[in-house]
């Protein structure tokens, strides 16, 4: 029997790179590695690494130990990633996921430097959700094989990734972006190149009208929470969403749209900075909305 294209691409294992090896890098590093791609998690920060390794691990062990993996399949996921702090190391990679800190020269400086090291067909993804692509993709002196590709939070769990194209993304870019994440199992939706393109233009100013509901005494964290997936369909409520993307995330997402856009829905309420302040960040840090025993972020 003849494989079919889909197949095929299904089947072509790639070496790639995620960028960055905070909450989102991880994610998508996961998402590289369970599909069996070799996968090189890169940082500046030896600690950084060391967490963003320990969450995809804990990802795999958690799996397995719920059936959802086996034993031979998750140490295979395990043996795909590799740490690294050297740009260098990813001079075979096909292609590289930029999620480093939503900070326009950081993400464009990475670019040129990686223009150096990696071949010229190699795709370069960003993950951002509110700077403009093209914008990012003005770092590289190749700017049509960039695309933003900002995977749902949390990644490992979420299917969708928004696709959106810089001014000068090649067809050639987009048509392999799409592929490739069809290779992940991801469902790609095709969006503008505008701030925060679909899903946080909508999800930011709602979990800030939540935040503000519960803090007007509307209800508490576990009825919101309940009523949410109850009434709406949705999978979890807005405060278990927030405690796994993180409080801190969630600010400076909503600062920015807001700084650009300058809806006052997209202004994060009193309580996040409260939060932020007091270092109740959410899973990562033990404690938000709710307290936690185990900090691993997927934890299926």
């Amino acid at each position: 029997m003849t494989p079919t294209q889909e197949e095929q691409v299904h089947q072509e294992k790639k070496t790639v790179a995620v960028l960055g090896a905070g909450t989102m890098g991880s994610g998508i590093a996961t998402v590289m590695a369970r599909a069996g791609h070799r996968t090189f998690l890169y940082d500046v920060s030896e600690d950084n690494l060391k967490r963003g390794v320990a969450s995809v691990h804990g990802f795999f062990d958690k799996s397995v130990s719920l059936g959802k993996l086996t034993g031979e399949a998750g140490e295979a996921a395990k043996g795909a990633l590799v740490a690294t702090t050297r740009l260098a190391d990813l001079a075979a990679c096909d292609v590289v996921v930029e999620a480093v800190f939503e900070d326009l020269g950081l993400k464009k400086q990475l670019w040129g430097e990686l223009d150096e090291i990696v071949p010229d067909t190699t795709l370069f993804h960003t993950n951002t959700s509110t700077l403009s692509v093209t914008g990012i993709a003005s770092g590289s002196r190749l700017p049509e094989r960039v695309v933003g590709t900002h995977y749902c939070n949390p990644a490992p769990l979420m299917k969708l990734v928004e696709v959106a194209d810089g001014r000068h993304t090649a067809d050639w870019a987009h048509k392999a972006t799409v592929e490739f994440l069809s290779s992940l199992g991801k469902t790609s939706v095709s969006t503008k190149d505008r701030p925060g393109f679909i899903v946080n233009r909508f999800l930011i100013p709602w979990e800030n009208d939540c935040i503000r509901a519960l803090e007007a005494g509307a209800g508490t964290v576990e009825s919101i929470d309940a009523a949410v997936p109850g009434a709406l369909g949705h999978p979890m409520g807005p405060f278990r969403l927030l405690d796994i993307v993180g409080m801190d995330i969630h600010q400076q997402v909503a600062t920015r749209l807001y700084e650009q856009l300058r809806d006052p829905r997209f202004f994060p309420p009193p309580m996040v900075g409260r939060m932020v302040s007091a270092g109740d960040l959410g899973r990562k840090t033990g404690r938000g909305f709710y307290t936690y025993d185990d900090t691993r972020l997927f934890g299926s």
